[in-house]
């Protein structure tokens, strides 16, 4: 038997190959090699190179074609409106006449009518849409955010003309009837609320525009929120801060700039929003003071009136109008948009 003594351990033998003799190719050099199934399956495929081209081709193509029509709505509504610029000029948005059987037109009422309307409906939503973002965010149990979410965003594909309907039927009764007495007893001395009310009219055109665009600012707002790193509001707790501070110090401010984009963005909205508000705000020519009062905006004298403009300088003025509410939309979007990527930059994705 052989014992552990009999055993002799030493170095690792090292192996020495044996010298290449001059002129002898390697064992195994002279065969073919057998190539692999996927060299096999790629070379019957053959040279992709041309459906690579063509593919990127197709997606730029894609991409240029935003561009490209854009710049030729500009172009159509620059060329269209060419009468209407060389005959009114800058007094155009100055005036307050707008007479088509005497050959007269100015757009400062609709002017006018866009800004206060869309203003006012800042001015309902943006508290709200804040107070929804803030509770779905930071204080709604975990089962009820999908459905308020789901619900909120779903308001922003509701059409165009059934807020209209649902305006004429619920809100002017109401702003008739309820709202606005209420409104001239209590604030009739700023001259904001007085005169004749038939519910139609400046209020509720801009109540209209604000459930509109609620939807918009409150998501938006909810996704720059959600970009507020969670160390920040840990932080800001460990300091001994309540739930309250938390969120106002923590959140709100970090994330104000981007919420600033979302308004903005919701403003972009208002600016253009036509059917609910042709079919609620009366669509008077006048400037008046009173909210009450019937009014136009740009959009609404466009939808109302371009079927029926017979002359050339009629039809040049509508499509000055829709010029420039294409530009002030344009540059409206495209601010907000910057400063929501301002804020919301490199931050991570997250689920509701």
């Amino acid at each position: 038997m052989i014992s552990d003594k009999d055993i002799k351990f030493g170095p690792p033998a090292v192996v020495v190959p044996e010298p290449q003799r001059e002129g002898v190719a390697p064992a195994g050099a002279g065969e073919p090699r057998t190539p692999s199934p996927m060299r096999i399956y790629l070379e019957k495929r053959g040279n992709g190179k041309i459906a690579d081209g063509a593919f990127f081709g197709l997606v730029v193509a894609c991409a240029l074609s935003i561009f490209a029509i854009v710049v030729a709505i500009v172009i159509v509504l620059f060329q269209r409106s060419a009468l209407s610029r060389h005959t009114f000029g800058m007094s155009f948005f100055r005036s307050e006449d707008w007479d088509p059987v005497s050959g007269l037109f100015g757009a400062y009422p609709f002017i006018y009518g866009t800004l206060v309307s869309s203003f006012l409906a800042l001015l309902i939503a943006v508290p709200l849409a804040i107070g929804v973002a803030i509770f779905v965010t930071e204080l709604c149990p975990k089962f009820l955010r999908a459905p308020i979410s789901f619900l909120t965003e779903l308001l922003a594909a509701i059409p165009s003309v059934i807020y209209g309907l649902w305006g004429i039927f619920v809100l002017v009764p109401l702003v008739r009837d309820h709202v606005g007495p209420v409104l001239e007893k209590y604030l009739g001395w700023t001259g904001f609320f007085t005169g004749l009310n038939i519910g139609v009219g400046m209020l509720t055109a801009s109540l209209i525009l604000a459930i509109m665009i609620l939807p918009i600012i409150s998501s938006l707002t909810r996704d720059v929120m959600r970009a507020v790193p969670v160390s920040q509001r840990e932080g800001v707790l460990a300091l001994g801060a309540t739930r309250w501070e938390m969120i106002r110090t923590g959140v709100l401010r970090n994330a104000r700039i981007g919420i600033v984009g979302a308004v903005i963005l919701g403003l972009g909205r208002a600016l253009g929003e036509t059917m609910a508000v042709t079919m609620l705000i009366g669509n008077h020519a006048e400037i008046h003071k009173s909210f009450f009062a019937p009014a136009s905006t740009l959009a609404s004298v466009i939808a109302n009136e371009f079927s029926e403009a017979t002359g050339d300088l009629y039809l040049s003025s509508l499509i000055e109008i829709g010029l420039a509410l294409f530009v002030v939309t344009i540059l409206v979007n495209a601010v907000a948009r910057l400063l929501i990527w301002a804020v919301t930059r490199g931050a991570p994705a997250r689920s509701t």
